[in-house]
């Protein structure tokens, strides 16, 4: 058990929101507030961005009824970024803020980059002999950061997919005279992680079920096998529903979606279209009628389809962050892992950040039928147990009733930051 450090905490959020990052929020802001070695429980605004511009708010001025319904509310409270930091003044500025406001553990809700950026915070702490703690918690819908077997976010968005496929394969089996072919895009720039939960949409005992056919970023496309497989489709059933990440690539690796896409700061391709272009081949080629939905940012924010599994976990991410840290941990992301018994459990362990930072995970070529469009039983077995339970939102007039953050402004003490 390591010496206990007292000082202030600060939790942030970072990269795309899912609809469970806030319970990892509520997870950290319900455990810190358990240990009288932490102080304040700080908030960063819009992430490492805010804590640049000193923008730190006042999480224990939040009422348990907000923090509890911050179990149910998507997006992410505290505002988030995808913002890198640029330079050793950037780096120089984030310690002079975590030294004005007595920050010692520092918690970093995000994906692959944001857990670079916390890698690189907390060993410039250690080098300037500054005590700091720093614990990433896993958070992408992505699914593909390495070192655990799955991440918060993950469960809820292939629950929504898999629901939202399921029912509008009901709409199409209605209109499939008129409407044979429908499109589906989905989220999943490097990974098919989220593509391959449409799957789930399928019963097992209705092999010929909706979705019809699933095209990843891991399976090199083709548009003559593309246009085969529909037609194959179309000879069975009376309309085709067909998933798509947006990630596809043909095979030299090229995006099929777009000619030319725009970049986020990490240099991030900014994608969207794979689902039109497949539109455009089956018209142009077939001459048939066909639609096309981008499910978008709803993919993400679906709280009311959310995974009860995936929030459970998500909020113990946020508890064993800050477990870990109080312990002596530093420079680590909490991780999932799951149990080696028939029934489904899952508990919490540590990785380096070093070994998350900029891995990505992708999807078993095992996992994926020989027919490069359908999943096998290993994927079912894997994402099966995360989409169960329904979380419960409470409705009020007809919507759902989301939690506000007061934002309670933490006094400024150091001036402006000059960004390079």
């Amino acid at each position: 058990m390591s010496e206990e450090l007292e000082g202030n905490c600060l939790v942030a959020q970072s990269g795309g929101p899912t609809s469970v990052i806030n319970s990892s929020l509520a997870g950290v802001v319900a455990e810190a507030l358990n240990h009288e070695c932490i102080g304040e429980i700080y908030g960063g605004q819009n992430g490492i961005l805010g804590i640049l511009n000193e923008q730190l708010v006042d999480l224990a001025a939040e009422s348990q009824q907000t923090v509890r319904a911050l179990r149910h509310t998507p997006g992410a409270a505290l505002g988030t970024c995808r913002f890198k930091l640029k330079g050793q003044q950037d780096y120089d500025r984030v310690l002079q803020v975590f030294e004005a406001h007595d920050i010692r553990y520092f918690f970093y809700a995000g994906g692959n980059d944001s857990q670079d950026t916390a890698d690189k915070i907390s060993k410039l702490a250690q080098e300037r002999g500054y005590d700091l703690r720093v614990i990433g918690i896993p958070k992408t819908i992505d699914n593909d950061l390495v070192t655990t077997d799955h991440t918060p976010g993950y469960g809820s968005v292939i629950k929504y997919i898999a629901t939202t496929v399921k029912e509008i394969a009901c709409d199409n089996a209605a209109m499939g005279q008129y409407d044979l072919v429908q499109i589906i895009e989905v989220m999943g720039r490097s990974a098919g992680w989220i593509a391959a939960g449409a799957a789930l949409a399928k019963p097992r005992d209705e092999p010929n079920a909706a979705p019809h056919l699933i095209y990843l970023p891991e399976v090199a496309f083709s548009a003559e096998k593309f246009i085969s497989d529909v037609q194959h489709v179309l000879q069975k059933e009376k309309y085709c529903v067909v998933v798509v990440g947006e990630g596809l690539v043909d095979a030299d690796g090229n995006y099929i979606s777009t000619a030319s896409a725009d970049a986020d700061a990490f240099g991030h391709s900014q994608l969207g279209g794979a689902g039109e272009y497949l539109r455009g081949l089956v018209e142009e080629t077939l001459q048939i009628k066909a639609r096309s939905v981008s499910l978008g940012m709803s993919q993400r924010a679906a709280a009311h389809c959310s995974s009860q599994t995936d929030n459970d976990e998500a909020y113990l991410a946020g508890q064993a962050a800050v477990e870990a840290a109080i312990a002596g941990e530093t420079d680590k992301m909490v991780t999932l892992l799951r149990g080696d018994g028939e029934t489904y459990t899952c508990e919490t362990g540590l990785a380096p950040l070093s070994e998350i930072a900029n891995g990505v995970k992708k999807l078993p070529e095992s996992w994926i039928n020989e027919d490069g469009v359908s999943m096998n039983f290993n994927f079912y077995k894997y994402a099966l147990p995360l989409i169960q339970g329904e979380v419960q939102v409470p409705f009020e007039d007809g919507v759902p009733s989301l939690a506000k953050l007061k934002m309670v402004k933490v006094p400024r003490k150091l001036g402006a930051h000059t960004f390079e």
